[in-house]
């Protein structure tokens, strides 16, 4: 199948599949991943994803694959990163408060630029949605807390449960730029 689109930085979005294509020079076009909207036949691709990585695990069953259908249809969407009918990785924002549900890619896909892609994506929409202000928590000291920072979000503390508060606002000046809010949570306006 021949690909079209428009380019976008080292991507591209497909106007005819609708999803976001990430270029990798090295690979043959066919094999590119895409990443798309999130439907309810990838949840159990995602699940799979989200039970597979190594840091902020699930630790119990708390969140089912019946958690994500509400989250990608209801009160947000969602973004998988797929490959040959397989989903890598996947991102879920929450377009009524802001949080950021769930970022994750497969451990063996890592380092591909998957969870930017995907990252970038929702948070675009997230914003294009009339949001100001982001949030998420993570766990401290790991992987995602290092990403988050190097993708402008600002740490404001430690939630009750430990985890570490992200916030990151979209800039009043220009559309599309981010900014942090500073450290101090409410600086979005």
């Amino acid at each position: 199948m021949k690909r079209t689109g428009v380019p976008i930085g080292h991507a591209f979005f497909d106007d005819v599949n609708k999803g976001v294509h990430l270029v990798d020079y090295s690979l043959p076009t066919n094999m590119l991943p895409i990443i798309r909207i999130a439907t309810r036949n990838d949840i159990p691709g995602m699940h799979h994803v989200r039970r597979a990585v190594r840091e902020n695990r699930l630790t119990s069953m708390v969140i089912t694959e019946a958690h994500y259908i509400p989250a990608i249809e209801d009160t947000g969407r969602g973004w998988v990163a797929e490959e040959n009918g397989a989903v890598l990785g996947f991102a879920v924002g929450n377009k009524m408060t802001g949080n950021i549900w769930a970022l994750f890619v497969d451990p063996a896909h890592e380092g591909r630029g998957l969870g930017r892609a995907l990252h970038d994506t929702m948070v675009d929409w997230l914003f294009a949605e009339g949001l100001t202000k982001l949030w998420l928590g993570t766990e401290p000291n790991t992987r995602a807390y290092q990403f988050y920072g190097r993708a402008g979000w600002t740490f404001m503390g430690l939630l009750p449960d430990g985890d570490a508060l992200f916030e990151i606002c979209r800039a009043q000046k220009t559309p599309n730029h981010l900014t942090t809010s500073g450290g101090r949570s409410g600086d979005c306006s």
